[in-house]
């Protein structure tokens, strides 16, 4: 560890899509001591996923993009912990000497009422304040961030995409959900109807339902990037019935230029209609028309470019 980065405050939590419940922990802890460096421990990768790689994915950001929003709120520090089958059975007690206290030189921490940690996650928050409270350590319980629907949670955030309501998740997320990934060759099938994409692979990202959505786009590697406007089919293109696994394609409006091995962010505002199977690709192509002229309708109607 260089020395500049001990003697932080930090958080603790997966911070999985840096969420507003996210964002009001980092700043009650900010405001506990405001004297500290602010930082994070969490864990690479979801500890959900190391117990149950069968799953589908379900990551609301990748790695690192999550540290590039955590830095947007004044994180000066990131601790991403490995998280593998040595640290999965660490005992509570070590978690807090070894890693938080020794390894990190940690003076304040934070975390939710219900933060669970150690093998078979048998530490909790009051064996937490005991031992830091033993180490000279600091520990504020952060409550969690509630609306009319209950305490806001990267979980609630990824049931309301798979559910088709990514209006709902941007209330919660504080921003709109954005899938971020390089531009892939595909089969240039959008081309052929008059409508050329960009296709990104979800790679980690969670899948959300399945359909036709207005979006926005950007490059988050170029300053004053512009922000485009277009029109995004996520699915497995059950027309053309080609047996791949889901894709996001996106049509960006008035764009002619060459986007292939780039970095973009779309960003999904709405779901304008479920996936569905078309006749031939005379209707598919008659119906993306329609979409097209929806989804601008849309999202001009909200300010952003046409």
């Amino acid at each position: 560890m260089p020395p500049h980065s001990r003697g932080a405050a930090v958080a603790l939590g997966n911070f999985d899509g840096v969420h507003r419940g996210h964002v009001h922990l980092l700043e009650t802890l900010h405001g506990a001591r405001p004297d500290l460096t602010l930082g994070v421990v969490t864990f690479e990768p979801h500890p959900r996923e190391f117990f149950r790689p069968q799953d589908p994915p379900m990551r609301l950001m990748v790695p690192d993009v999550r540290a590039r929003f955590l830095r947007r709120h004044h994180v000066s520090h990131i601790f991403q912990m490995s998280f593998n089958e040595a640290f999965s059975n660490i005992n509570p007690r070590s978690f807090v000497d070894d890693i938080l206290c020794d390894g990190l030189g940690v003076k304040h921490v934070a975390c939710g009422p219900d933060f669970a940690f150690g093998h078979r996650r048998t530490g909790d928050v009051p064996m937490l304040g005991q031992w830091l409270e033993a180490r000279g350590v600091g520990l504020t319980i952060v409550d969690p961030l509630t609306d009319r629907g209950g305490p806001l949670s990267s979980s609630r955030i990824r049931r309301l995409l798979r559910e088709g309501y990514p209006e709902k998740a941007e209330e919660e997320l504080g921003r709109p959900w954005f899938i971020s990934g390089t531009v892939i060759e595909g089969d240039k099938r959008g081309r052929q109807i008059g409508f050329p994409t960009a296709n990104i692979a979800l790679g980690q990202h969670l899948e959300p339902a399945r359909g036709v959505y207005a979006v926005t786009i950007a490059r988050p590697d170029e300053a004053d990037a512009p922000i485009w406007a277009g029109v995004a089919n996520l699915g497995r293109r059950p027309t053309i019935n080609d047996g791949r696994v889901s894709q996001l394609e996106v049509h960006v409006f008035d764009f002619d230029g060459d986007l292939y091995g780039q970095t973009l962010e779309v960003s999904f505002h709405t779901l304008l209609r479920e996936e569905r199977k078309f006749e031939n690709f005379a209707a598919l192509a008659a119906q993306i028309g329609r979409d097209a002229e929806t989804a601008r309708a849309f999202l001009t109607a909200r300010g952003f470019p046409r």
